[in-house]
């Protein structure tokens, strides 16, 4: 009997549901963006003040982001900007902290 093939999208990482989610997409987006932001200006010790916020922040709504996810796709992506955050943050704590 002949079927029609579909994707399967329970075997794949990145499975997502084919809803849109512009919440979850956007923190993702915004966590990327601050745990790169704070990973690369925490290698240099005179942007303390910008890499230990942005981690801050970065981790703040990675851990939002976290708790209302959906998909496979989200978490493990915020997981990335979640932990790249972390580190700029705490690379910018031990370079002069959040006041300078």
């Amino acid at each position: 009997m002949a079927q029609a093939m579909r994707p399967d999208p329970g075997h794949s990482l990145f499975a997502t549901d084919g809803k849109p989610h512009p919440l979850q997409d956007a923190l993702m987006g915004v966590t990327l963006v601050l745990g790169i932001l704070a990973f690369v200006t925490a290698q240099f010790h005179n942007l303390h003040l910008l890499s230990s916020w942005s981690g801050l922040i970065g981790i703040l709504t990675g851990a939002y982001g976290q708790f209302i996810s959906v998909t496979t796709r989200e978490r493990f992506l915020m997981i990335i900007g979640l932990g790249a955050s972390a580190v700029g943050f705490y690379l910018g704590m031990a370079h002069g902290g959040l006041f300078g």
